[in-house]
């Protein structure tokens, strides 16, 4: 797929986004210090960043845990956050270690099994590596059906998307959150709620 940016400017994928991208706050850096301790190279510094965002935050949907993170510092500190929230920690991490980082979305079923439960919005990342350019990863976690990987040649994406079902892959790029995404988490008082508060689509 041929991604769409927002923005030319690599400078515009580096910034701080307050209150939901924040780099420079003591929780975050000290993770940001980690990686660049234990890799020297971007590469491995993204893939380590990756990493943690997918393995050592928790997926709330699986783990039926009732709090909504939005704000990746909450989310580094609560270790629990839907695909949304995750992605926000992986941009975050990543442009505090001076690799630019955006916003990706894709239409999905609700229930992947159930073509008759609506849709939402899925959220995942894309980076700029200079030797390879833009590719997008997908932090959402891995579980039983769902094998997300680092993947630069080809992608690993958590959801194969079914067009027969009505399911989008939205090629854009964008500088920031949606503010749709932004409200729905929200609005919702819990991630049961925010289940079914999602965007349904761009």
């Amino acid at each position: 797929m041929e991604l769409i940016l927002e923005s030319q400017n690599l400078q515009d994928y580096l910034q701080e986004i307050p209150p939901v991208i924040q780099f420079n706050n003591p929780s975050i850096q000290e993770r940001i210090v980690e990686i660049q301790e234990r890799s020297g190279s971007k590469i491995d510094q993204a893939r380590w960043a990756f990493e943690i965002a997918r393995d050592e935050i928790a997926h709330s949907f699986d783990t039926k845990d009732p709090i909504v993170t939005i704000n990746a510092i909450d989310v580094i500190e609560n270790k629990e956050g839907i695909c949304f929230a995750k992605a926000h920690l992986l941009a975050t991490l990543l442009r505090g270690l001076g690799i630019p980082a955006g916003f990706c979305y894709q239409r999905v079923l609700r229930n992947p099994k159930d073509p008759e439960s609506g849709h939402a919005l899925h959220g995942l990342n894309a980076l700029y590596l200079e030797d390879y350019g833009w590719f997008r990863v997908d932090p959402r976690g891995n579980k039983p059906g769902v094998n997300s990987q680092f993947s630069i040649e080809k992608e690993q994406l958590a959801y194969p998307i079914r067009s027969e079902f009505g399911e989008i892959d939205y090629p854009n790029v964008f500088i920031a959150p949606l503010d749709t995404v932004i409200t729905s988490m929200k609005n919702s008082k819990t991630s049961q709620e925010l289940f079914f508060n999602r965007p349904e689509a761009l």
